[in-house]
């Protein structure tokens, strides 16, 4: 005899079920990794960044999960399968549109603007989508003696959705193709899934509003305009054009401006910092010809000033990204040849393979957002660069910080581990900005620089700044926490 509540006929197969479950928690991590590149061209790549995206998405699976199984109880769960997954689809569309027409309004904006912007583009579409579990454990369940293995089988599925779309998207689509076509073709075949579980399952057909909504929602996203120029597997590239030097061109990638090339005048160095690496180099390096190793490529201002300066130097460069070096060569006019080797790939496991004492200086000018890569900083990472370091070599960091200059006290003494004479030079005005650091076994004597664009730290004046400041380890480098200490 049958007691309890009468439950609904089975209408999904046990495969079926997890593979709904599957399908819908890989669609949310997907959306979860490209939420931070989508995002990356107005508020940069950052801790901070990652933190607002990670907890806008555990919101959406919180407040999904608990509306789906509310719902489930209250309506058949075959009449809302189909139309929560069309409307998941429609949503993940619409993220594009949201984040292309929001961003630039709320670009530089900090962290409430980084929280604000994926709340609104992205809570929605992994909250609907996350419904869907607890309806299909609905369809599923005939009884309570089986709760626990229909809850736990769908549990497991979702989760092995999820690493599916986390490696899928981190390893191959990221790699093949731009953000949005990837967000575009994942919400396209969410709706043709839900369509499809719509008609199957006997909840009728979608209506014309259902189909123009749609419809609309992907032609928005089709027709929002990306801004970068190249995507690359780790930035959002442009190449602007100076109004104000005809060959001036500056690369911008995600929210930072990195570099400045100029076609005509490879001497002309536009940014402070690069006129301060200019101002080290003459000073500690003389005029002879230099052979220089480059932690980071960006526009490649500095190869190309060195050859201009200095001509018979030259320069191998480690670039993190392939694309870089040939937007670099397609826009900014690049040859690599036998005086400039380009090696790409990450600096940190390339430069093991550079020979010891191969070098008179290295530059370090590679930026993630507005911070040094963490395992670009550390003293194990120093220490290779000393290696490659002639006696009186010159290792010379563009790196940012602001506020207390946390991050910078803790590198200049991460460089003091290594180095027999450490100095930077410090911007005018607002402690924010872009710092010079100066490390080198020869004595480090800077001359006269302009106040203009900075203030020179040496010898006792120096200890004081650094204080106590830690060294930065591979097992302890929390530079994007020292970094935002405001």
């Amino acid at each position: 005899m049958a007691t309890g509540e009468q439950q609904p006929a089975r209408t999904l197969p046990v495969l079926g079920a997890a593979a709904l479950v599957f399908a819908t928690s890989a669609a949310v991590l997907v959306l979860e990794i490209l939420a931070g590149r989508l995002l990356a061209p107005y508020v940069g790549v950052s801790l901070e960044t990652y933190t607002g995206v990670i907890g806008t998405v555990l919101a959406g699976i919180a407040i999904g999960s608990a509306a789906g199984g509310r719902l489930a109880d209250r309506v058949d769960p075959r009449n809302l399968l189909g139309p929560t997954i069309v409307a998941g689809g429609a949503l993940a569309l619409l993220s594009v549109p949201v984040v292309t027409s929001l961003g630039p309004a709320v670009a530089g904006g900090g962290p409430p603007a980084i929280v604000l912007l994926a709340l609104t583009a992205f809570v929605l579409p992994t909250a609907v989508l996350s419904a869907v579990s607890p309806m299909a454990a609905k369809l599923r369940l005939s009884s309570t003696a089986e709760t626990g293995s229909v809850v736990g089988g769908l549990s497991a599925a979702g989760t092995a959705g999820a690493l599916v779309g986390t490696f899928v998207t981190g390893f191959v689509l990221v790699a093949a193709l731009p953000t949005r076509p990837i967000i575009i073709g994942l919400g396209a075949a969410l709706v043709v899934l839900g369509v499809t579980l719509w008609v199957r399952l006997g909840a009728g057909r979608p209506g014309p509003a259902v189909a123009a909504a749609v419809v609309l929602t992907a032609a928005l996203a089709w027709t929002s305009s990306s801004p970068c120029q190249r995507e690359t597997a780790y930035y959002c590239a442009t190449v602007e054009v100076d109004g104000e030097r005809e060959g001036g061109r500056v690369l911008v990638l995600d929210d930072l401006r990195h570099s400045y090339v100029d076609l005509d005048d490879p001497t002309h160095l536009e940014f402070r910092y690069a006129r301060l690496f200019g101002v080290a180099i003459d000073a500690l390096l003389g005029n002879a010809a230099l052979d220089a190793l480059h932690i980071g490529g960006g526009g490649f201002t500095f190869p190309r000033w060195l050859a201009a300066t200095r001509p018979g130097s030259t320069s191998t460069v480690l670039e993190l990204d392939p694309e870089i070096l040939r937007l670099a060569e397609d826009e900014l006019a690049l040859e690599p040849g036998p005086s400039l080797r380009v090696r790409t790939g990450d600096a940190r496991t390339n430069i093991v393979e550079e020979p010891t004492a191969a070098f008179d200086l290295v530059i370090g000018d590679a930026f993630g957002g507005l911070s040094v890569p963490w395992h670009l900083t550390t003293s194990e990472l120093v220490a290779e660069v000393a290696r490659t370091l002639r006696p009186d070599g010159v290792y010379l960091v563009n790196a940012i910080d602001g506020g207390p200059r946390d991050f910078i006290r803790a590198e200049l003494a991460t460089f003091a581990e290594h180095f027999t004479h450490v100095a930077v030079i410090t911007p005018p005005g607002s402690a924010f900005g872009n710092h010079v650091l100066v490390g080198s076994d020869a004595v480090i004597d800077l001359g006269p620089v302009d106040p203009a664009d900075g203030t020179p730290l040496t010898g006792a004046a120096l200890d004081r700044f650094i204080g106590g400041a830690q060294v930065l380890t591979d097992d302890h480098a929390p530079v994007d926490q020292l970094l935002s200490r405001r």
